[in-house]
């Protein structure tokens, strides 16, 4: 008889420089793989960790969400997330583990989301500071505050965004998406642009906001996102903010 199983729901922090993005990979340096070798140390028997999507190398998070189905009674949900984060690298913490409600039919940390929320770092200075190195994409140019607002909004709604995602071989192919907003927000040298949506394609964030800050520095103009998202107007963005600046900060259910 199968092992009766409880579905955790691991809430989850991580530095994405050291690793080579969320998703499984041939070298094992995917986060994925460092929680699946920490349930094996914990547990004794190998359990797959399932994302609510997957970040690029680099990319920062402070709110993925994930779920394992796991042995019931072997620990109870904090313990579990201390023996994870006991079997852990530095840059991987479990930040909270509990009871998925609805059992194992009623969540899936991908297929239940019905959003996400990404924050967006730029250090816009003659100089980049220490401390935000890796933490912010450094962008020396003079931002026109104006336009970065203006340029933000047309992104806006329900678009096709064909034009602002990574095509992997074709393999999108519902590339519509709602942004419900884009937050600008500046502090000093200090910009940050937080992203709110329906769901992201592959790059796409980081696409947007390269467009964006393209425009801002003065060097595309406000037609050019409306060409972008027109179907009529053959065009597409090439200017992709670094991975470093981004992070995945939550998931809606």
């Amino acid at each position: 008889m199968a092992e009766v199983q409880d579905r955790l729901k691991l809430t989850i922090a991580y530095d994405g420089r050291p690793f080579s993005g969320w998703q499984s990979q041939a070298d094992a340096n995917g986060v994925q793989d460092h929680i699946e070798a920490a349930f094996l140390a914990v547990a004794g028997i190998r359990l797959r960790i399932h994302g609510s999507g997957r970040t690029d190398a680099g990319v920062h998070a402070t709110g993925q969400i994930a779920h394992a189905d796991v042995p019931r009674g072997r620990l109870p949900s904090a313990k579990w997330q201390a023996a994870l984060n006991a079997n852990l690298p530095d840059g991987i913490r479990v930040i909270r583990a509990a009871k998925a409600k609805g059992g194992n039919d009623g969540f899936h940390s991908r297929f239940s989301a019905r959003g996400k929320r990404y924050l967006y770092r730029i250090w816009n200075a003659p100089y980049m500071h220490p401390l935000e190195i890796g933490r912010a994409w450094y962008v020396p140019r003079k931002l026109d505050r104006s336009l970065l607002r203006q340029a933000a909004a047309l992104l806006v709604g329900r678009h096709d965004f064909v034009r602002f995602t990574a095509n992997r071989g074709q393999k999108e192919t519902d590339t519509v998406r709602t942004i419900r907003r884009i937050a600008i927000r500046t502090r000093g040298p200090l910009v940050t642009l937080t992203f709110e949506g329906d769901g992201f394609l592959y790059k796409m964030v980081r696409l947007l906001t390269g467009t964006i800050i393209r425009v801002a520095e003065g060097r595309a103009p406000l037609s050019f996102i409306r060409d972008l998202l027109s179907p009529r107007v053959p065009a597409r963005t090439h200017f992709m903010a670094v991975a470093e600046g981004l992070c995945l900060t939550r998931v809606f259910y």
